[in-house]
């Protein structure tokens, strides 16, 4: 299996790849994704043949697909054995009904409560894999809305083959977010609070991928959504949920709480895989570049507003691309060059057959801070449970579709009791592994939002 940019063959473009170059890589050297150079499939016996079995052996047949012979089938299921080991749930990712049409698929059983951790968990495992196959050390970057940081840092804190710097948006998380991060007191960690939104924290790292000599110069590498085994790694709990719910025998739809769409288009890879998705809906907060796009026609950026679902204060949605580089037929030309107009003017008129195509697929909804609100009291008023305010998105946009779904729960209630608070008037349980960081010490830096700044402080640390 090799692996292409989004923008080959336009000026400068990657050369294909394979899976572990992919995933230590990252973003591609021309400003591109990685996708591979087609799509893997599954049969309808091989897709329900996964009813019943552990879900590490799910992830390690869905996983395998994407890296070829690169790993070992035996090295695989064991990398994913370990990962999955670190959830309290047995099913990894349940699926919980809330009525007759409606179900949650719970993604927050990982060590930092929230679905990142599905990824990440094995992402830790696959870099250590390939670097020390390479005797090679790397400096991860990543910008984090909230949850991406906290699981990257849990994935990545002590190992002896990677540092990691993480870059979130000062004020603008949850202080449950932020201690997942803050609290590592491991020498590999550094943790970087940026005067600025999460935006500019997801820009800092896309140019610093693109500065050719900064990279070699610290070795970087990234843990994003843009790293397409992330993308990978997350596919698995669509396989899982549909499977339990009937498929491949009858299709099945997701509402998917969205900032930076990566795992609203690991849906797209599972369809594109044989798994018989009817619709993939997604929801977002008042942050609503994505449901435009689907429901306009037109990507276009705005300012960002800062919400109770902080994760999803997003107006650049980075994995919207490899969506576009699919719809426009993989002419990896046109979408460099849309990308660039679009970093240019903040507006992408998306071309009305490649629209069709997303159509086919994809629709948007935007959920106004009100109605999520409303929708957290009316689930516990209906149902006894407590959802957070980014699953709460979802199911509001589920319930408005008015057709059975299962919405996506991404992030555990504990990790924004304030705002759960205020909806509902309780406050939720703190699992233990929230609770013990209460009193620890936490250890972060504070720098502008400021490419410069931020370079030399991550060239420092790699030196160090």
């Amino acid at each position: 299996m090799r692996y292409i940019s989004t923008r080959a063959g336009s000026a400068g473009e990657a050369p294909p790849i394979g899976f572990l170059d992919a995933v230590l890589a990252g973003l591609a050297p021309d400003g591109g994704l990685y996708v591979p150079e087609s799509w893997p499939t599954f049969t309808k016996a091989e897709i329900a043949a996964f009813a019943g079995r552990p879900y590490a052996e799910v992830a390690a047949a869905v996983l395998g697909k994407f890296a070829g012979d690169e790993i070992a089938a035996a090295d695989l299921l064991a990398m994913c054995g370990a990962a999955y080991a670190t959830f309290d749930h047995a099913a990894v990712t349940p699926v919980k009904q809330l009525s007759p049409s409606l179900f949650l698929l719970e993604l927050f059983h990982g060590p930092t409560l929230a679905f990142k951790d599905v990824a990440m968990q094995l992402l830790g495992r696959l870099y250590d894999y390939a670097l020390s196959k390479q005797g090679r050390t790397m400096t991860i970057v990543a910008a984090t809305s909230g949850d991406t940081g906290g699981a990257a840092v849990e994935a990545f804190r002590g190992r002896k083959n990677a540092r990691i710097v993480v870059l979130f948006p000062y004020g603008r998380i949850s202080e449950a977010q932020r201690r997942f991060m803050t609290c590592a007191a491991d020498d590999n960690v550094r943790c970087v609070a940026v005067e600025g939104t999460f935006d500019d924290c997801q820009a800092i790292v896309k140019a610093a991928f693109q500065d050719d000599q900064f990279r070699r110069a610290v070795d970087l590498s990234g843990v994003n959504s843009i790293n397409f085994a992330r993308i990978a790694a997350q596919v698995v709990y669509y396989f899982t949920a549909a499977v339990a719910l009937g498929a491949p025998h009858r299709p099945v739809s997701f509402a998917v709480p969205t900032g930076n769409f990566g795992d609203a288009f690991a849906g797209y890879v599972a369809s594109r895989m044989g798994l018989p998705i009817e619709r993939i809906l997604v929801a977002t907060n008042s942050n609503d570049i994505m449901a435009r796009a689907f429901e306009e026609g037109r990507y276009a950026r705005g300012e960002v507003a800062f919400t109770q679902s902080p994760a999803m204060d997003i107006q650049i949605a980075s994995n919207f691309e490899r969506l576009y580089f699919e719809a426009v037929g993989r002419d990896g030309a046109e979408t460099a060059r849309a990308f660039a107009a679009f970093a240019r003017d903040g507006t992408l008129e998306i071309p009305t057959q490649a629209r069709s195509a997303m159509a086919a697929l994809f629709s948007g909804a935007s959920v106004s801070e009100a109605d999520t609100a409303a929708t957290i009291r009316a689930v516990l008023d209906e149902t006894g449970e407590i959802i957070d305010p980014h699953t709460a998105v979802a199911v509001c946009a589920a319930r408005r579709a008015g057709t059975p779904m299962i919405a996506l729960s991404t992030a555990h209630p504990a990790k924004f009791p304030e705002a759960v608070e205020a909806a509902c008037g309780r406050t939720p349980s703190i699992p233990d592994r929230s609770a013990a960081l209460a009193d620890q010490p936490e250890r972060f830096d504070r720098l502008p939002a400021d490419e410069g700044a931020v370079k030399a402080y991550i060239r420092e640390f790699a030196r160090a």
